[in-house]
């Protein structure tokens, strides 16, 4: 019986743990190609955890949302669509290295409270 929720916990969870895997990925990736920049993105993430408000509002995406595909795509498309403002000089004051690292906490956050939702399903 344990084996089988399990077995459908991860089966349910698939998208969490491929967005924990690819926050992963990136940071060793980064870490070999261009060490800098990731340092700087993540020693930002390391900061913005201290915000509350991001880190609920994340806890919130991913507990409360049950299509967490919607919280997933929402961020990236929020994600792309900042950038392109960036870009094209709509905001001055945010850089593509600042939103990339609240793309991670707010993915990795929401996939961890999606996680525990999923677990506190089948403990019931």
């Amino acid at each position: 019986m344990m084996d089988e929720q399990l077995k459908d916990i991860l089966s349910k969870a698939k998208l969490n743990f491929a967005v924990l895997a690819a926050i992963l990925v990136i940071a060793i990736v980064g870490k070999l190609t261009n060490p800098e920049l990731t340092n700087r993105i993540f020693e930002t993430a390391d900061k913005l955890v201290s915000d509350l408000v991001l880190i609920f509002v994340a806890i919130t995406l991913g507990a409360f949302i049950p299509q967490f595909k919607l919280v997933v795509f929402g961020a990236l498309g929020a994600f792309i669509a900042a950038t392109l403002a960036i870009q094209l000089g709509i905001f001055n004051y945010l850089t593509i290295d600042y939103l990339f690292s609240v793309l991670i906490v707010v993915l990795g956050f929401a996939s961890i409270a999606n996680l525990y939702r999923h677990y506190r399903e089948f403990r019931i």
